[in-house]
């Protein structure tokens, strides 16, 4: 999977924006105004950060040790950094983002549960 890819499917996704709150580098995927993914895009080899359940981090860590580690620059417990031009194949790292993407849209209050239902 490419930078490019990873993008399009992120935008996919239903209540998905795109932004740089950090940097001119760190692209940055919110649903509902939450973050879900980002991309260092001047990062080689390509990485990417999704938000990971604690237990299934841990087995995806020992399952792909040269391929996903604790989130760089994140809280190590919850998010993982993901690269994408590895071992990796692309259903993986698609089931990977939409873990991510779930895990935010179950974190969220119910009202914005509600309002992200609502989106066409």
């Amino acid at each position: 999977m490419d930078v490019e890819y990873f993008r399009e499917y992120c935008l996919s996704k239903k209540g998905v924006e795109e932004c740089f709150p950090f940097d001119e580098s760190t692209l940055v995927f919110k649903v509902m105004n939450k973050m879900f993914a980002l991309c260092g895009l001047e990062r080689h080899p390509p990485a990417i950060n999704l938000k990971c359940d604690p237990e299934r981090s841990e087995i995806l860590r020992d399952q792909f040790p040269e391929s996903i580690m604790p989130g760089y620059h994140m809280d190590k417990k919850h998010w993982n950094t993901v690269y994408i031009e590895s071992e990796l194949d692309d259903k993986l790292i698609k089931e990977l983002i939409d873990h991510s993407y779930d895990l935010i849209i179950k974190s969220l209050p119910k009202k914005v549960q509600i309002e992200w239902q609502n989106i066409p």
